[in-house]
């Protein structure tokens, strides 16, 4: 009767595994998952540092294009006040004295340039070699963060087109004159705009025709 017990115990358990090598199996499916679970983490984790990375650098993008925008536009604010000086001296025969630092409300023009910029503006001083960056420059003001500086140069005076150059300019006064068609005076203006604390600039440099009529000045480069 033993025996027979014994023979189907050993039956029973070829039949059926033991519960130790089921909860073996059960482990090693826990640990394909978890796995798993970690590659996808890494994988998430990349993919998120590589967004930020990407939105960081267009922010730092969009920063400069402003920046650089915002110098441009000083610089441009700077070459719009320098036609203004130059036709109102034209006008008077002399610079007027509205456009000083030492005005009320103060002007561009630093009063210790006033005279070397009044002779460069009405033809004493052709392609004088003062630069932006003279001290002190023929204008100098602050646009918002940034500070700019201008520099006027009289190149040359040439006939107008279809005209021919005056011998004489009569009572018209130079450069006005009927019988010859007047006379284009040619000016290089030059403006920087630097923020010193950032160190953004932006230089602009134009080519202005300035006649004595009271006409405005037309921008030729």
């Amino acid at each position: 009767m033993n025996g027979k017990l014994r023979k189907v115990e050993t039956a029973m358990k070829k039949d059926y595994p033991s519960p130790v090598t089921c909860h073996a199996s059960r482990s090693g499916e826990e640990g394909m998952a978890l796995l798993t679970v970690v590659l996808l983490l890494m994988i998430m984790t990349v993919l998120g540092l590589a967004a930020i990375t990407t939105t960081s650098l267009e922010n730092r993008m969009a920063g400069f294009t402003r920046t650089g925008e915002a110098a441009a536009g000083s610089a441009e604010s700077c070459v719009g006040t320098a036609v203004n000086i130059i036709q109102k001296t034209i006008d008077n025969g002399t610079l007027p004295a509205a456009f000083l630092d030492n005005a009320v409300p103060a002007g561009p023009v630093p009063q210790a340039n006033g005279p070397t910029l009044q002779a460069e503006i009405m033809g004493q001083s052709d392609n004088n070699p003062d630069t932006v960056n003279s001290v002190p420059p023929n204008t100098v003001a602050q646009v918002n963060t940034y500070v700019v500086n201008g520099d006027i140069d009289r190149l040359y005076a040439t006939p107008r087109a279809g005209s021919a150059m005056q011998f004489a300019a009569g009572y018209e006064g130079t450069a006005a004159g009927a019988a010859g068609g007047g006379i284009d005076i040619m000016y290089r203006i030059d403006c920087a705009a630097t923020n010193v604390a950032t160190g953004a600039s932006s230089r602009i440099t134009a080519v202005y025709a300035c006649v004595a009529t009271g006409e405005t000045c037309q921008k030729r480069i």
